[in-house]
């Protein structure tokens, strides 16, 4: 899939930006603070329904801007067109597909991105939930049974959570109902993630071999938030009590993580910061490959500061890469990485949150 056009209204510094974008290799130069971050996160608003940015979500407005919008032509393979849109005014999002309003949900399945940027390294170095997003973001895109299934247990959850702070007078067959659901709903979504695992760990130890070969075989490690010898509905009835005194579910597939161990590094403590962000960059990498190999082609690619992140041997190796896959990459600098010096490129100078091409 590529973005044959952008629109952006009202992110951050960027007050009117309309731009057209090569099939390949899209570069946007220019200072800190000019807004080329906010081009790529645009971007990322229609895939994920969020921003990879830290930071209230109030940030995203441009200053003394009642809303915002991002819209976009986005070409499949299959030569099928598809204009999306995606707004936010006040505290409502409103998302839209050929000028249809939909659901965040089916915007977010027309469009995929992937993206590493300087904070890709808390999906290695950071909480459980950056890498339960990951994964289940990779679910959602190859499994059409997972969205209704994580409803559902968010449901039960914030349900259970409720009675839980309500105290020990609360009967238990009130609890009985919610935690039905909540263990029916996370076995589907617990088989889901494994299944996908499963897929995953292939690509993965092909990702990590063409990026940290000097580490060793790579083993990913899953926990699927509570013990594998219980059910989850026997694990919610036995930690009734302590969930009670603490006033929330201590257990289930929302407490699951998953690590990544090297044959020579077998501590994520014995891994340096470069080498965590290439840990993070290669499983973006073999998430994106098995993405197309489901979906028949390559999500839009990405890559924030890429010069300052990698040294030129790994930026080559990725752009390589990127380049023998035909994906269309987003690339931002503030200048043209050595990677990509020759005329294959459009770039893009962004100054003060004005766009204008070079190439």
């Amino acid at each position: 899939m590529r973005l044959e056009t952008l629109r952006i209204q009202g992110l951050r510094c960027l007050g009117e930006v309309s731009l057209s974008l090569a099939a390949g290799i899209n570069v946007f130069i220019g200072a800190n603070g000019a807004g080329k971050t906010s081009i790529l996160e645009a971007v990322f608003l229609l895939s994920h329904a969020r921003s990879f940015r830290n930071g209230a979500k109030e940030a995203l407005l441009q200053r003394n801007a009642s809303s915002l919008a991002v819209f976009a032509e986005l070409r499949h393979t299959d030569t099928r067109l598809c204009r999306l849109g995606l707004g936010k005014e006040g505290s409502r999002w409103d998302a839209r597909v050929d000028g249809e309003r939909v659901p965040i949900g089916r915007l977010v399945r027309e469009c995929a991105v992937v993206c590493f940027e300087p904070g890709s390294h808390a999906l290695i170095a950071g909480a459980a939930e950056e890498r339960r997003r990951y994964l289940d973001w990779g679910v959602f895109h190859v499994e059409h049974a997972f969205l209704g299934a994580w409803r559902r247990y968010q449901r039960a959850l914030k349900q259970r959570n409720s009675l839980l702070r309500s105290g020990e007078s609360v009967s238990d067959a009130l609890f009985l109902p919610w935690e039905a659901e909540l263990a029916q709903s996370g076995h589907e979504i617990d088989q889901q993630r494994q299944l996908y695992l499963e897929q995953l760990r292939p690509k993965l130890a092909e990702s990590m071999a063409g990026l940290l070969p000097e580490l060793g075989s790579v083993e990913l490690r899953y926990r699927r938030g509570w013990p594998d010898d219980l059910s989850l509905a026997e694990q919610l009835r036995m930690q009734r009590g302590r969930d009670l005194a603490r006033g929330h579910t201590t257990s289930g597939v929302h407490r699951a993580d998953w690590s990544i161990v090297f044959e020579l590094a077998p501590l994520r403590e014995h891994l340096s910061r470069g080498q965590e962000k290439l840990t993070a960059l290669a499983c973006l990498l073999a998430q994106a490959v098995l993405y197309a190999e489901h979906r028949g082609e390559w999500p839009v690619m990405c890559l924030d500061d890429l010069a300052s992140e990698l040294d030129l041997a790994h930026q080559q190796a990725v752009v390589d890469q990127l380049r023998v896959a035909n994906a269309q990459v987003l690339l931002t600098g503030t200048e043209l990485p050595q990677a990509l010096q020759g005329p294959e490129a459009r770039v893009f100078h962004v100054e003060q949150g004005r766009l204008a091409p070079l190439l």
